[in-house]
């Protein structure tokens, strides 16, 4: 028996990577026959549902490099998602064992663990499997399970504190006790060996730096090998229970180690060990907590209480308590608890904590209200129209959070370097000891016996390579990134978006609701011969007065900006396709385009070549006349938004082909595109044809964005390599997109695209010395210069060194805070 399915594909950038997702698919045994389809970014695929499971499929595809989950999925029917909080996660090997461990369990979709969060997020099938068994699959990795949450509907509740404050009591203890064992080592005792009494003393102070600040470290060690694995925590134990341990024998046996019985101590290199790694763990746990300040600054936003009028009555409730549909009043100073739209009363609104706009917003009623925003002035009421986690606030933390969970594909080659590094470096470490044991001896420097020599190198190799700043490379820089747009407004999907935004070639602009306003204003009044402008343009909108047409409300809008008095229209006529007449100040007038004039018989004169200007700008001229004459003419035209040519300008000087799309006729188009600073223009594009001006970009080779705000940019936002969503436009657009700009300031293109070159550039910088550093020390560390330069690495600088590189990855991404819009 046969059985299909249709796969929803995400990562394909062209053809040959739709032609490798359907080899790699169709090689899979149990798989009949697959189809690739790389327009609709989809492969059908029939398989043998005995030999096969849907997970194998959606696993197949991932691991060739791209992603993919079962069509037409989600929380109401198929799949669901679950954040789970683990603890002991301490390298980019564990990582990628949780990883695998998860991903084996039947019917996890996708699984992907952060090591800067230290949370896995898991889409999986509950019809298949139940969290309590992804939890089992965490233990018996070797790990713990701390908390589960829905994503959706969980806040974050930052546990950096507690964190540090445990490795602040075990590092206040770790560190006078590490300088007082290495002060008694260092002393110039006589035969260069500790009396008894030191001896001890330093065994007394070691044994709970050892075991108690460094317990940590043995239970994670332990957790691993109970299931056959390693991680940076077996490394930390094995290195410093050597130290540890040989100057324990050392010091009740000393002739067993050295037949004259001076036999050194080593219990300063262990001690002092753990105690700069807990240093290096707190600072790079303090600095972790800094990177996630973004999450916690947006659950800070949210109110605790709101004030709701019940029968008659106005009561404070709290925030989980309001429902859709209830009427709020909201006082000067005041934060705005949920979304709504505006009743009654006026005020400015500070909303620059959600869409990063420091400018107070006026509101008037009729206007939308964001939750978690601030009333600067007056006192108004609204009614409730978003509660809980639908609101823009709860969305953007699940937004930001689900970025920050989410990797850049470069992560993904740290990940495998890392899982196969950790036995690397113990096969090192022992061949380093065996080598030095057996061949070193001419090299023994005084003081140290063949045995003693080789050990310390053994403690410099395992204690230097551990591959913790090679985990923290990406994850740190995608949570500060992320966070950091978040307060610009700008939300971004996570590290893949970043990562293909940084090489985009090309920008598709939508232009209404994107470059332009999105409805039409009066952009020129031009009387005729002996009329006043502010008259004419009084006239003309106390006809409009009563018209619903969206160029009479921009008649309406300019005179009531401009504080016009306007008379009541009787005999109110709408004239279609043509405009339309009434009566004002008992004065007949008709206002319309220049063939309703013509029909009246009357002349444009001097007014015809303002006409025909103002028609080559992409602008619809309005004429006004009366019975005698021709009045003046007003023009309107949806203009562009403020900033809109400084935008493309910043674009283009990034280096960025820009394009205006528009289903609009050519002319209008080419108006605004000249105004803007565009030069390409794509226009009368239908709806269905946008995706199609996409596609055919991608297939000259560009890496294409698009930006758009309407349900019909949906399939284009899709199609491209980024969609970038305006974020006051709809919810279909916001979507579809991999980017979403809150505020709707088509500048913030520009500042996105800034941001995610400089967080993959912050990325590769701290990739490289990772690896630089973990590639460049081993050598060092197993004493490869020491025959020929006398150069070798002390196992305590090598500690220090550890920690400072997971430090330096930490501090380098934190730099990424001070990126300016």
């Amino acid at each position: 028996m046969q059985k299909h399915v249709e796969l929803e594909l995400s990562g394909m950038t062209c053809a040959s990577c739709a032609a490798r997702i359907e080899k790699s698919l169709s090689r899979l045994e149990g798989v009949r026959a697959a189809s690739v389809n790389f327009a609709t970014g989809k492969a059908s695929v029939e398989y043998d549902p005995a030999r096969l499971e849907e997970s194998d499929l959606v696993q197949r595809v991932e691991n060739a490099g791209y992603g993919a989950r079962v069509a037409g999925t989600g929380e109401a029917s198929g799949e669901a998602r679950i954040l789970l909080e683990i603890d002991g996660i301490t390298c980019a090997a564990c990582v990628a064992r949780i990883e695998r461990a998860l991903s084996r369990v039947p019917g996890v979709h996708h699984a992907e663990v952060n090591l800067a969060t230290r949370q896995a997020t898991v889409r999986y099938d509950p019809a298949r499997t139940q969290p309590a068994r992804l939890e089992e699959a965490v233990e018996r990795a070797g790990y713990t399970v701390l908390e589960t949450a829905r994503p959706e509907e969980a806040l974050p509740v930052p546990r950096e504190e507690d964190e540090l404050s445990r490795l602040r009591s075990r590092l206040f203890f770790s560190i006078p006790a590490a300088g007082v064992v290495m002060v008694l080592s260092m002393v110039p005792w006589p035969g260069h060996v500790p009396p008894a009494w030191a001896g001890w003393l330093m065994l007394a102070l070691a044994t709970p730096v050892q075991f108690w600040a460094g317990g940590s470290f043995y239970a994670q060690a332990w957790a691993a090998a109970r299931h056959g694995t390693t991680n940076m925590s077996t490394l930390i134990a094995f290195g410093t229970s050597a130290a540890f341990f040989y100057s324990l024998v050392a010091l009740l046996f000393p002739t067993a180690i050295a037949p004259e019985g001076h036999a050194p101590l080593y219990f300063d290199t262990s001690a002092a060990i753990i105690a700069l790694i807990l240093l290096g763990r707190t600072l790079e746990a303090r600095a972790k907590g800094q990177a996630s300040q973004a999450i916690r600054r947006l659950v800070g936003l949210r109110p605790r209480t709101a004030r709701v009028v019940r029968d008659g009555t106005e009561v404070d409730l709290p925030i989980d308590d309001v429902q859709v549909g209830d009427v709020v009043v909201v006082r000067p100073g005041e934060k705005i608890p949920v979304d709504g739209e505006v009743l009654e009363g006026a005020s400015a609104v500070d909303e620059s904590m959600v869409t990063g706009e420091s400018i107070p917003v006026e509101k008037h009623p009729g206007d939308l209200v964001i939750g978690a925003t601030l009333n600067r002035a007056g006192t108004f009421r609204f009614r409730a129209t978003r509660v809980g986690k639908e609101t823009m606030l709860a969305q953007i933390i699940r937004l930001v959070e689900e970025a920050q969970a989410r990797k850049a594909p470069i992560q993904h080659l740290a990940d495998v370097v890392a899982s196969y590094f950790v036995p690397a470096v113990i096969a090192i470490a022992v061949l380093t000891f065996l080598g030095w044991y057996a061949f070193g001896s001419a090299y023994v420097p005084a003081g140290q016996t063949r045995f003693t020599f080789a050990l310390l190198l053994f403690v410099a190799v395992v204690i230097i390579a551990c591959p913790c700043s090679l985990g923290l490379a990406t994850p740190t820089a995608i949570l500060v990134g992320t966070g950091k747009g978040a307060e610009l407004g700008i939300l971004i999907r996570g590290g893949e978006a970043l990562q293909i935004a940084e090489r985009l070639d090309a920008i598709i602009l939508d232009k209404t609701g994107t470059l332009t306003r999105g409805e039409p204003w009066v952009t020129d009044i031009i009387p005729a011969g002996g009329v006043d402008s502010t008259e004419l343009l009084r006239l003309a909108a106390s006809v409009e007065r009563g018209s619903e047409h969206p160029l009479g409300e921009a008649v309406v809008r300019e005179a009531q900006a401009q504080g016009l008095a306007l008379a009541p229209a009787q005999e109110f006529e709408a004239l279609p396709g043509r405009g339309v007449r009434a009566r004002v100040d008992e004065r007949a007038l008709w206002l319309g385009s220049p063939r309703l004039l013509a029909e009246r018989g009357l002349e444009l004169g001097p007014l015809g070549e303002a006409v025909r200007r103002l028609t080559e700008a992409g602008k619809t001229p309005l004429c006004v006349a009366d019975e005698d004459r021709v009045l003046g003419v007003l023009a309107v035209a949806d203009t562009l938004k403020p900033g809109a040519a400084e935008a493309v300008a910043r674009l283009r000087q990034m280096g960025l082909e820009v394009v205006l799309l528009t289903g609009d006729n050519r002319r209008t188009a080419e108006a605004v595109a000249r105004e803007a600073g565009i030069d390409r223009v794509l226009a009368e594009v239908l709806p269905g044809e946008k995706a199609e001006e996409v596609r055919r970009l991608q297939a000259v080779g560009k890496r294409v964005a698009m930006v758009g705000d309407g349900i019909n940019d949906a399939p284009a936002l899709a199609a491209a390599d980024i969609g970038i969503a305006i974020g006051t436009g709809t919810d279909v657009a916001i979507e579809s997109s991999d980017i979403t700009l809150v505020r709707g300031d088509v500048r913030s293109i520009a500042d996105a695209i800034a941001l995610s070159r400089a967080t993959m550039r912050t990325i590769r910088q701290n990739l490289f010395w990772s690896f630089f550093y973990n590639s460049a020390l081993i050598p060092l560390a197993a004493g490869a210069l020491y025959p020929s330069l006398g150069i070798l690495l002390n196992p305590m600088l090598a500690a220090a060194a550890m920690a400072f590189s997971s430090v330096s990855v930490v501090l380098n991404s934190l730099r990424l805070r001070r990126f300016r819009a």
